[in-house]
């Protein structure tokens, strides 16, 4: 079905390869994965059999065939007019951030009509507008019929996806390109999309080149596995035999990032109770009419209590929308609560003037999602870290506040010097290092860690998990850890609390909770993680890879 051959992508007047020598098959029907790290040269590979890279690179040199329809092209040799035509049409493509690949301009229904105006000329509006609401039936995106004259940002993040897969397949193309389609998704709707593809793959014996870094993904839908790192393709085989027994060092190295796959954690006794939250509610109000009058209120929070002791990991889990971020920002008094307490050592936030409040925030911290936006681009780590120290009267003079910024960047891992660089001189991995270090140079003894992990590979995930790990033991650190990463919340916390649409389901001790889930929900939450174990055994059990 598709052949490629000594596929290498330089840039533009530069020797050093960023993808050098990458030769692998994909046949009828079949679902390949494509696993490796950011920059390993996953979504170049993927570009270059699209032929969309970018200007600054060079034309990619090998060879791509694409087989079917009774011919057989190179596709790095077509001229652009016969390339438009076999995209979207031959080759169709789910990008990894719907958002910024879907016209926001354009309702979902003219997006998708789009493409069969391209394709399928000799479809009239009434036909192409029957087809158009066919696949969106097919990609299961709910009422079809209304969602034709939505707008994207009207949808969902799992909807967006599912009209990003609609366009890709509405012309039934032989091969899909899905570029870590399920990367920025809750477990849950990741494995409603998992099921989706793999279920049109079956129905329209389409081809499939799953890119992801995700090695459960790869263990629960893939047929054959290849592994990149730094531009070269380091091993290939089935998906479960690779997984199961990998070859190559590097491959090894990935699974046992994993987090079911990390050494255990040093037990910690639970010390004194820190923060008690009690009924704590969030609630926006629906404003209607032309004097904007509050008509209903979204509960966002709605009734939450638990406690949090010194040197403990609580987790707070559930699905985009169900509450956790704002019960967070809630906490920490970046969203005023509607109702409901926060006890910090026994005082109530909601009681404290603005002064008081500066006062004890310095020791309830928080690490955001993308240190990226979080951190000031103009400023140096060296002030990051110290404008904080000098706000709050930590060190007596600025030498001193140098040296204890030195020993918190030792503490994450960080060489001295980056003291004297930028943000935009580290890596994702670095900067959440950073954020980390900016929360702890205050001395906090709570930090809420919102989705930390969610945007980092498997080994950068695991050396922030390990961090955060021996400084709660070291600090006697208690964190309020956000996510929606099982894998996550079973290696680090040791109680966890449930959330769907504002409210708790259950909360108690991770491993218990795990193992015998009392809410339908959890049970739901839980069924949808995709373990690389479950899978690597089932296919010992039944004496295949």
């Amino acid at each position: 079905m598709l052949r490629v051959r000594d596929l290498t992508i330089r840039l533009r007047h530069q020797d050093q390869p960023l993808v050098e020598g990458v030769s692998f098959a994909i046949e009828r029907g079949e679902l390949f994965c494509l696993v490796g790290e950011s920059g390993s040269g996953k979504s170049l590979t993927a570009l270059a059999i699209m032929r969309i890279l970018d200007r600054d690179f060079a034309p990619p040199s090998g060879q791509v065939w694409l087989k079917g329809r009774g011919q057989t092209q190179d596709l790095l040799t077509l001229d652009e007019p016969a390339m438009e035509r076999v995209r979207g049409d031959r080759i169709g493509m789910i990008f990894q951030e719907p958002m910024t690949s879907l016209n926001p301009v354009w309702t979902v229904g003219q997006q998708i009509m789009e493409v069969l105006r391209l394709h399928r000329p000799e479809l009239d509006a009434e036909a192409a507008r029957r087809r158009t609401l066919e696949v969106l039936g097919e990609v299961q995106l709910p009422d079809p019929e209304r969602r034709f004259d939505e707008f994207p940002h009207k949808l969902s993040g799992g909807q967006r996806q599912r009209v990003m897969i609609a366009m890709a397949l509405v012309a039934e193309p032989d091969l899909l390109i899905a570029d870590e389609p399920t990367t920025a998704l809750d477990v849950t709707i990741q494995a409603e999309i998992l099921k989706l593809i793999d279920r049109l793959r079956e129905k329209n014996g389409m081809s499939v080149l799953l890119i992801t870094h995700d090695f459960g993904v790869v263990a629960q839908v893939g047929d054959r596995v290849a592994v990149m790192h730094r531009g070269r393709l380091v091993e290939q085989g089935g998906a479960r035999a690779t997984v199961a027994a990998p070859q190559h060092e590097y491959t090894r190295q990935l699974i046992r990032a994993l987090p079911e796959n990390l050494p255990p954690l040093a037990s910690v006794q639970r010390g004194d109770r820190v923060l008690e939250v009690s009924g704590l509610r969030v609630y926006f109000p629906v404003l209607k009419g032309l004097l904007r009058r509050p008509v209903d209120h979204i509960r966002a929070v709605d009734d939450v209590s638990f406690d949090l002791a010194a040197g403990e990991v609580l987790a707070v889990v559930g699905e985009s929308g169900c509450g956790k971020t704002t019960l967070g920002r809630a906490i920490l008094r970046l969203i005023e609560p509607t109702g409901g307490s926060v006890r910090y050592h026994d005082q109530a936030m909601e009681k404290l003037g603005r002064e008081e409040l500066r006062r004890i925030r310095r020791r309830l911290q928080v690490v955001f999602q993308d240190p990226a936006s979080s951190l000031n681009p103009r400023l140096t780590i060296l002030t990051t870290l110290t404008e904080p120290m000098a706000a709050h009267g930590i060190g007596a003079d600025s030498e001193e506040r140098v040296e204890r910024a030195l020993r918190v960047l030792e503490q994450v891992a960080l060489p001295a010097d980056s003291l004297w660089r930028y943000p935009h001189e580290f890596s994702g991995g670095q900067r959440q290092r950073i954020g980390i270090a900016r929360a702890l140079v205050l001395d906090p003894d709570i930090i809420v860690c919102d989705e930390v992990t969610s945007a980092l590979d498997v080994s950068v995930q695991a050396e922030i998990l390990q961090i955060l790990a021996r400084l709660r033991v070291e600090r006697k650190l208690a964190l309020l850890f956000i996510t929606h990463n099982m894998g996550v919340v079973e290696y680090l916390s040791d109680r966890m609390l449930v959330m769907k649409d504002g409210r708790m389901e259950e909360i108690g001790a991770t491993a218990e909770v795990i193992a015998r889930p009392r809410a339908d929900y959890t049970r739901h939450l839980l069924s949808a993680v995709p373990r690389v174990a479950d899978h690597v055994g089932r296919a010992a059990d039944s004496g295949h890879g």
